[in-house]
């Protein structure tokens, strides 16, 4: 595509370049070659990838990596490359009458519904040996060749297949029989997306999507729900997961290729990433529960429900992330709180986390804010993003070399039904200071116990017995009084690593006073 572009003054990088309803906005890239403008070196600078700054209907700028090399204005012309449009990183709300189902919401409420064209831009991606295919979701699916070198962008499916899907929700290689999957793909010759269709490329080909007799492409369609929201792969198979249903997916052979068999209806799901896969299980979000799939469907006992789901933004719900965390038998899950939430003076983006302990079956919450997760593997430590920055988890002991507060604390704790006064006197703490910083002294590796009394549920803990403890420490003497008690063990203090045991408490039966 030719455009032509002016440059005005030569002590400024900006150039503005002409290009009716160009359809490109803030933050998208844009690639020139064969500029002429009389000036070598400028031709050179405009040769490049450029961010866009500021847009208008036919125009936009962009930044040269140094002033022009003029002495006057110039202007001239060249080939430009539009790089696929960033899309927008927050949901937008659909409103009105009838922007969502009805009874979705409370009455007199805002609709939660999106807007047309108010969805994210989510990926997925999954490799083909050496090779890259990813998917921008309900949009085109690409195809990197890695033969080709790091300098030579992905290129579409349709530029090397004709039969192709021309749009897809998820793209996926199934690893033990190689094949390409779309998951809510375009049937063959048709531009309009079925979010219920799943097509497959014949084995070892990603350009070949044509059944006949000769391959094994073909596609299957789901018969409930409206979409297909997400699919994760296990060891074993596919699990396929629409708004209302959850399916296997599996490698049958010719001539059928795959098979699908319904395993639970009546579910739902969160959102493109809310469900993860931790060996042959599979552990989701839902709209006010978790689910898991370990042979079968089951609603998870949750006794954080409340906790999550009462500050939970509906609104921003796309962007929640599940990711295990193995190491420690951990499936998280990222979410945007309500407190968080534009209308309320936050941000909008994850804030908060819930973590499931499927070797402890516990329950665990806290505040961070993460927009995906990637497990041990590849690399040493499992990854995560937020704002523009890469962090690695479980890693030493310390927030980059600066002390922060690591703590365990338990919900309130009381003698049979809660029906009588305890008297606390002494504690046997147990927590062991394994894999702590080498040069750290035994001295200052130190871990706070607090215990905490109530006198009745609604009142609070209104009195609280603090200690420390050391590697030395042997017991605690106490003397708190009330119906409930509970525990708080932290930590403040940089280079510590400390595992709770078994702490002992000698609890008495006693009186109001």
């Amino acid at each position: 595509m030719a455009i032509t572009f002016t440059i005005s003054s030569t002590s400024s990088p900006s150039v503005t370049v002409n290009d009716t309803a160009h359809g490109a906005i803030v933050g998208d890239f844009v690639t020139f070659d064969s500029a002429n403008t009389g000036n070598s070196s400028l031709n050179t600078l405009l040769d490049n990838e450029h961010e866009i700054l500021t847009v208008t209907t036919n125009s936009y700028t962009i930044n040269l990596s140094e002033n022009a090399p003029i002495t006057l204005s110039a202007s001239g012309t060249a080939n430009a490359e539009y790089q696929i449009n960033i899309g927008i990183n927050t949901v937008v709300p659909g409103s009105g009458w009838g922007a969502g189902t009805w009874g979705a919401d409370g009455w007199g409420s805002a609709s939660s519904a999106v807007a047309g064209g108010g969805t994210l831009r989510l990926w997925s991606q999954d490799n083909f040996g050496e090779d890259l295919i990813f998917n921008e979701r309900d949009g085109f699916v690409f195809y990197w060749d890695k033969s080709s070198g790091l300098s030579t962008r992905a290129k579409t499916l349709l530029e090397l297949s004709d039969s192709a899907p021309i749009k897809s929700r998820k793209v996926m290689v199934s690893e033990r029989d190689r094949h390409v999957i779309c998951f809510g793909a375009s049937a063959q010759g048709s531009t309009a997306q079925d979010r219920l269709l799943i097509r497959f490329s014949s084995q070892e080909n990603p350009f070949l999507w044509t059944a006949d007799t000769t391959n094994t492409a073909g596609d299957l369609r789901i018969g409930s729900g409206s979409e297909i929201v997400t699919a994760v792969k296990t060891r074993r198979e596919m699990i396929v997961i629409t708004d209302t249903s959850v399916h296997s997916m599996q490698f049958i052979g010719p001539p059928f290729t795959f098979g699908i068999t319904q395993l639970a209806s009546g579910t739902t799901v969160r959102s493109f990433n809310s469900a993860v896969a931790v060996g042959d299980a599979v552990f989701w979000m839902g709209y006010d529960r978790f689910y898991i799939y370990d042979g079968r469907v089951n609603i998870i006992p949750c006794s954080v429900r409340d906790h999550v789901f009462n500050d939970f933004n509906e609104t921003q719900s796309e962007k929640v992330y599940a990711g295990a965390n193995t190491a420690f038998g951990e499936v998280f899950w990222f979410y945007p709180s309500l407190t968080n939430a534009v209308a309320n003076g936050g941000t909008g983006e994850n804030d908060k986390y819930v973590v499931y302990n499927y070797d402890q079956k516990i329950w665990y919450v806290g505040s961070l804010s993460r927009t995906s997760w990637v497990d041990r593997g590849v690399y040493q430590y499992p990854m995560a993003t937020a704002s523009n920055l890469v962090y690695n988890h479980e890693k030493g002991n310390d927030d980059d070399g600066t002390a922060f507060t690591s703590f365990i604390e338990s919900s309130p704790i009381d003698i049979q039904d809660g029906d009588q006064f305890v008297f606390l006197r002494r504690m046997i703490p147990d927590v062991s200071f394994d894999n702590s910083d080498s040069g750290l002294a035994d001295a200052n590796k130190t871990t706070v116990f607090s215990l905490k009394a109530q006198r009745s549920p609604g009142e609070g803990f209104v009195k609280t017995s603090t200690n420390n403890v050391t590697t030395t420490t042997e017991l605690n003497h106490l003397r708190l009084r009330g119906r409930s008690f509970g525990l708080r063990v932290e930590s403040t203090t940089q280079g510590v690593n400390w595992r709770l045991g078994t702490p002992r408490v000698d609890i008495r039966a006693d009186g109001d006073r």
